[in-house]
């Protein structure tokens, strides 16, 4: 794949960080593109370009919140001296009005780590590469940031697919809290008949029990549409072999089906990360 096909499939994903960090489309284009111009003139030997994409273009949008925004005062423009560029950052169109008090309480790199993995799923490796920091330092803001919310007791509810992509992310990263986080106390995971013959378990129940089967896994799972719900399925060389059909109450998972019947692959249909169909 070129260069430039290569980028247009990263670019609503790109789109859609950059919008919801800068809540301005226009400015949203602006950065995309110039991740685009950064793209055609680096030299540099890209291994990971949707992270490589990811992390310039959240510092872009950083930048460009940080940078003084001029007031009038007797239609002269002045810099604001007044407001804390870390301030700006006040995400409330995409994690919620409610959330606004608690966010102006956490430090910026809180506040950064936080809205990126957990409400676009994005690994703390990235993250870490965004802040200047380790993953371990990243995960450890996340994480306090979380508490910091969850003490609060200000309301975070998020999307289906949010929940699911997020599940995923944790999965995939062994993040064993944030599966916690992410699965009501009665969860349940079952298979039907074709998914049990493929290897999947028959039934499974309890919080700590699905954490621990899904911890560091899924890794072959891939986000799907499951009769026009957010889910994911394991694929094999190219198909699909197992679905996962997610229940989700109240912005946490309660059912994990397992299916694997011809007739439900059959009409899977692939999804990107954090794609919601109309």
């Amino acid at each position: 794949m070129d260069e430039t096909a290569a980028f247009e499939r990263e670019r609503p994903r790109l789109l859609r960080i950059a919008g919801c960090i800068l809540r301005d489309n226009s400015e949203a284009e602006d950065i995309v593109q110039q991740a685009w111009l950064r793209l055609h003139s680096t030299e540099a030997i890209i291994d990971n370009l949707a992270g490589w994409l990811t992390t310039v273009t959240t510092r872009l949008c950083l930048d460009r919140l940080r940078a003084p925004k001029p007031i009038l005062v007797d239609d002269q423009a002045f810099p604001s001296l007044t407001q804390d560029p870390a301030d700006a950052l006040a995400l409330a169109d995409m994690v919620g009005i409610a959330l606004q008090v608690v966010l102006d309480r956490l430090t910026p790199n809180e506040r950064v780590a936080f809205v990126l993995h957990d409400s676009f799923s994005i690994d703390f490796p990235t993250i870490a590469l965004i802040l200047g920091s380790t993953p371990a330092a990243a995960r450890k803001l996340a994480s306090r940031a979380r508490s910091k919310v969850r003490q609060q007791g200000a309301p975070h509810r998020r999307a289906d697919w949010e929940v699911v992509d997020a599940f995923l992310a944790a999965a995939r990263q062994g993040d064993f809290e944030q599966l916690l986080a992410l699965l009501a106390p009665g969860v349940v995971v079952a298979g039907d008949e074709a998914a049990i013959s493929a290897g999947t378990p028959a039934h499974i129940e309890g919080r700590n029990a699905v954490a621990t089967m899904f911890n560091g896994a899924a890794k072959a799972a891939w986000p799907v549409f499951i009769d026009g719900r957010p889910g994911a399925a394991w694929f094999h060389r190219g198909s699909p072999r197992v679905a996962f059909d997610f229940t989700v109450i109240d912005g946490v998972v309660s059912r994990i089906n397992f299916r694997a019947d011809p007739a439900i692959l059959e009409h899977l249909t692939r999804r990107r990360a954090g794609e919601l169909r109309n």
